[in-house]
């Protein structure tokens, strides 16, 4: 076990066929597999979770299709190390640039690309954790394919580890029984690269000689990832749960626990860019039409950390938190939606009525549509009381406005205009 290789890295598969899941991608006759094999690939953004295979498809790619390649991580690479590739990679012919973490670059860095990528160049791979429609140039993406890697399965995961054991030069020559997987699964939370790393970690500390039968179990995992894993790991279970205490903090009103949780994001080195993005959803999800500015503050929030980025966004960051936690709460917009697409699915598409339907066509205005529609600014408060609904949901309420000022305010509001209809 002297190797410095990582375990990860000893294993790391060579051919599409002995990659892990993604077989809606790389199994036979799909789509990317199809273009591998002829030849002729598109540049591409392989979007997915950590450790699940975008780096290991990358290389696969370039090796399967022997074509140059070239690769840069986002964190450590700027726009000279681009022009660099850029420039070595037009003395040969189809040369592949794997860039890691794309969504790292900034708006110049992706825009370095771009002339490369349109003139045929450098055939772009790009990984990225993050939505690509958030993070990258819309222009990068209109000239690449967009691939959506999975996360792995139990099974994936679990024969991992069993392929590392009868395959791995090192491992292969010890007597291990993995009798329990789930507290291996769970802290690597479904990355293979972690789990891998983690599984060598283990049995590195359960060794005691080559002969010695080295048994794993849920308990002997806990036991040494508590002792040797870091408490924060952004990709990993511990990024769920801080996250997860940060927004109910929130949704508590206690901005002294909110705003603990953040910096312990922040001290763990969590993206920022995440942290403001799940403000802005909080921002619907659980405050609402009780204080519409919530959302603006959240939206500006997520708009400012992206201009001003570390350490100063930790100051906006912690002023929108403390704002969210502290404002009144409502969920009513939340519930309205989920109880409409519920609704929706059990009814399916009714028929709209035919007065408010569109009628830019005389065949349409002879057919109905839009007769007898009534223009609400031509009433007294700009209102006319008709009905909006289908004929089969007429009188179905989904918007119930939650208890708090704005909304009781709103309440009213309705209740003057609709009566009992609706119940307000």
């Amino acid at each position: 076990m002297n190797s410095g290789m990582p375990l990860a890295e000893r294993i790391r598969p060579e051919t599409l066929d002995q990659l892990a899941g993604q077989q809606h991608l790389v199994g036979k006759g799909s789509v990317l597999r199809k273009a591998i094999e002829s030849g002729h690939i598109p540049s591409m953004i392989l979007w997915g979770p950590p450790g699940v295979g975008k780096t290991t498809m990358a290389n696969i790619i370039a090796h399967t299709m022997q074509k140059p390649f070239y690769q840069l991580s986002a964190i450590s690479s700027g726009v000279k190390e681009v022009r660099e590739v850029i420039e070595m990679a037009r003395k040969q012919l189809g040369a592949i640039l794997f860039i890691d973490e794309i969504h790292r670059f900034n708006k110049g860095q992706q825009d370095a690309l771009l002339g490369a990528v349109e003139k045929g160049t450098i055939t772009l791979i790009g990984a990225t954790t993050e939505n690509p429609s958030f993070e990258v140039n819309s222009a990068l993406i209109s000239r690449s394919q967009v691939y959506v890697l999975k996360a792995l399965d139990k099974e994936d995961l679990e024969s991992l580890l069993h392929y590392a054991l009868e395959k791995d030069e090192l491992l292969s020559q010890l007597k291990v029984e993995l009798k329990e997987t789930s507290a291996l699964l769970k802290i690597s939370g479904g990355d293979a690269r972690k789990l891998l790393n983690l599984f060598e970690l283990v049995i590195q500390s359960l060794k005691k000689n080559d002969k010695q039968k080295i048994v794993i179990t849920d308990y002997a995992v806990m036991e040494i990832a508590q002792n040797k894993i870091a408490i924060y790991d952004k990709q990993g279970e511990q990024h769920y749960d801080i996250i997860s205490a940060f927004i109910k903090s929130m949704r508590g009103s206690d901005p002294n626990a909110a705003i603990y949780y953040l910096a312990r994001m922040l001290a763990g080195g969590e993206d920022i860019k995440f942290i403001a993005r799940r403000m802005v959803i909080f921002a619907s999800e659980d405050i609402g039409n009780a204080n519409p500015n919530a959302l603006l503050l959240a939206n500006t929030t997520f708009d400012a950390v992206n201009k001003i980025g570390n350490p100063e966004s930790r100051i906006i960051l912690a002023q929108c938190a403390t704002y969210l936690a502290s404002t009144p709460k409502s969920n009513a917009s939340y519930n309205a939606i989920n109880q409409a697409l519920a609704f929706v699915s059990q009814t399916g598409d009714l028929s709209v009525p035919l007065h408010i339907r569109n009628a830019p066509t005389k065949l349409m205005k002879d057919l109905g549509y839009h007769k007898g529609y009534q223009y609400s600014h031509d009433y007294d408060n700009h209102f006319s009381e008709q009905e909006f609904l289908p004929d089969e949901i007429a009188g179905t309420k989904f918007y119930d406005p939650g208890h708090t000022p704005r909304e009781d305010e709103l309440r009213r509001y309705l209740k003057s205009l609709w009566k009992e209809k609706y119940g307000y």
